[in-house]
This record gives C-alpha cells, structure tokens and sequence, in this order.
C-alpha cells in the first residue's frame, strides 16, 4: 500500500479539519478554479501558518510512529501541501511562487524528520505544472532529503501534452523509483487524450517508471486494455532474467569449480533492492545441503535497457561445496537459484519455472564426488 494525506479538497469545505481553523490556523476561501473567494465552498489553509504547521507535525509524528518502516507500505507522499496533494494551488488559493517555494521545503522537512525508514515522494507540479528543465528549487531540495519523484498529470491532456517532467525524472530514477498517476480513464479517453493507450506504456519508459496508480474502476480499465497492461508489467520497475547458467555434471566436494550466468535486467528501472545470486543444494528430501552467494554481484548492477535491446551481464564466480562443511556427503543433489541476502536467504521472484514456494527455482542437478 502506499499513503497520501491531503489538506485541501476542492469537494469538501475543511479537507484540514475545521478544528485546524479554530484553533487559529490562518487561512482562505476559494472558489474551484478561480481563486480565493469569501463566498467559496472550500477552504485551504495557510500551509505556512505556525498553527498549522504545528499541528501537522504533531499528527505526522502518530503517522509516522504507525507507518514507518512498516513493510506494508512502499511509499508516503508529502501531501500536506497543495490541492489534492498534488503541490499546486492554481485552482485553490493560489500561494505566490515565491513563499510557496519556502513553505514546501518547510513541508518536506517535517516528512524528513518523522518518516526515516520509509520512502517518500514528493510531486513534480511542486516545481510547477507544466515548466519544462530538469532541475527546480525545490525537487532538488527534495533529492538532497533522500525523496524520490511522483508525476500525477500522465495522460491528462492530449498530444502532444501528454506529460511534461519526463526530463526531471531522470535525476531520481537512477536513485529511487518513480511514481506515476494517469488521468481517471474514462475522462482521458473522452477528451482524446488516452488514445490507444501506447502513450502509457510511452510514459513508463520515458520515467524509467516503478509504480502506476490508476484513475478509474480497475477491472473496467483491465477488462479494456488488457494486452497494454500486460507489456507494462513486463516493463515497469525492475525485472530480473537469469538467461543462461551453467555448472559441471559432477564436483568433487571440498575442490573448487566454476558457475557462469547471464542476467539481464528486462525492466526500466534498476533492482532498488539489490540482492546476490544464490546457488542451493537440496537432497531427495528436500533438504538444504549447501547454500553458495556471490556476495561480488548484486543485481543492483544489472542496467537497465530499451526494450528489445537489454544489455546482458555475464558472471563468472568460483563455488566451493563442502569447504567449510566437511559432513557433506557424496551424492546427486538438485540445483535451484535465487536472488536475496548475502545469506542466502530468497527475497526477490524470479520469472522461472519450479519454485519452491520460497523463490528458489529448480535448475537441474549435479553430482558430489570425493577426492
């Protein structure tokens, strides 16, 4: 799951509560789309106000004592500013550029002091909706605090204003992974902007994207374009292939021998992650005899590609069976990699056959022999 918590809802009077306002949160009135408004139907506050300010980090401290570092959650967006969340208020009460530029870092601050374990994200309309560059004030604030990059505008507009901080993306993907957001389906398609859905796919590769949230009822969106979201899935974020291994039939226990593969990181991103490539033995019982990594190669190497033009890594490492386990018996054992913990210890699914029900994959066999 991920979390945002808004402050400013053009549907509701108080998105921040109206005991925020009572308790002496300065604020104003708008009217959706033209600006601050006595007679408005919602209210923002002032996103700089002390009183606000104050109550916010309070409530981001219990958020963050629940949240973070919680294993259930992959991302927590610094929402507090801006309408919906999404760092602009155009359309609500429309905060100068200037001071608004000050009070984001002040937001994304209280983020970074609460939340110390658990990726954040900030959006890009915070450096403004459409301005083109990939450097801004304040999404290079946010890289120095260790925030990645989330984009809400994809497929909002039709061609050739699809999206426009395809540019600024670049300096987060390499570091954190990139979240985006495409316009509520049915909307898109009516106003020309969804197409045959390509630029979707465009998009996640333009953003080396990790994470798409959707607009729309999702088995309608699936049930429409299921052949779309099956090449996106095959390309978002990371996806590891081990395309070739080899080993020799038979060993001898305790004498070293080489293991060579080919990996290639099929998806847009790299593995965040990381993780070592791990070779297991397993007896006809199923039990571990030998579990080998290669603590040289984390997949966190793996460079991702275009698609059609992945580049492939060969790795070459020596394995010892039986050095530091001299009880390990002569016999014919199954093989099976996997990809987690210097360990050993399986974290990431691999797209194999034969798993164990614990991400080691069966590869075939080899023979112990002694000396």
């Amino acid at each position: 799951m991920a979390l945002r918590v808004t402050c400013s809802e053009n549907w509701l009077r108080f998105a921040t509560p109206e005991w925020v306002k009572s308790a002496g949160a300065k604020g104003t009135f708008y009217e959706f789309g033209k600006g601050p408004s006595e007679s408005g139907g919602s209210w923002d506050p002032d996103f700089g106000d002390p009183v606000f300010l104050e109550k916010l980090d309070r409530f981001l401290s219990v958020m963050a004592a629940r949240y973070d570092s919680n294993v259930n959650v992959a991302f927590i967006d610094v929402g507090s500013y801006g309408l919906w969340g999404e760092g602009h208020t155009l359309m609500s009460s429309r905060v100068p550029e200037a001071r608004a530029r000050e009070i984001i870092k002040q937001h994304i601050d209280l983020y970074a002091k609460h939340f110390r374990q658990t990726l954040l994200c900030v959006n890009d309309d915070m450096a403004g909706h459409d301005k083109p560059g990939r450097h801004f004030p304040e999404t290079d604030y946010a890289i120095a605090k260790g925030l990645t990059l989330r984009d809400d505008s994809i497929l909002v507009q039709p061609p050739p204003r699809s999206w426009y901080h395809a540019e600024m993306a670049q300096e987060f993907w390499p570091r954190w992974p990139v979240i985006l957001e495409h316009e509520h389906y049915g909307s898109s398609k009516a106003n020309g902007a969804w197409g045959d859905g390509s630029l979707l796919l465009k998009a996640i590769e333009d953003y080396h994207a990790s994470y798409m949230s959707i607009h729309w009822w999702p088995r309608v969106e699936l049930n429409e374009n299921h052949a779309l979201i099956d090449r996106i899935n095959r390309r978002m974020g990371y996806r590891l292939q081990l395309r070739e291994v080899s080993w020799p039939r038979a060993v001898v226990i305790g004498q070293p021998f080489k293991l060579s593969s080919v990996w290639a990181n099929a998806g847009v991103a790299p593995c965040y992650p990381g993780g070592f490539v791990t070779l297991t033995l397993k007896d006809d019982k199923n039990g571990l005899v030998a579990v080998l990594s290669d603590e040289k190669f984390d997949v966190r190497e793996l460079v991702p590609g275009a698609a059609g033009a992945v580049p492939l890594r060969t790795n070459e490492c020596q394995i010892v069976i039986g050095q530091v386990a001299p009880v390990t018996k002569p016999g014919t054992y199954t093989v099976w990699v996997s990809v987690g913990q210097r360990d050993g210890t399986p974290r990431i699914a691999l797209p194999l056959a034969d798993d164990d029900g614990q991400h080691r994959y069966r590869l075939g066999a080899i023979t112990l022999r002694e000396k």
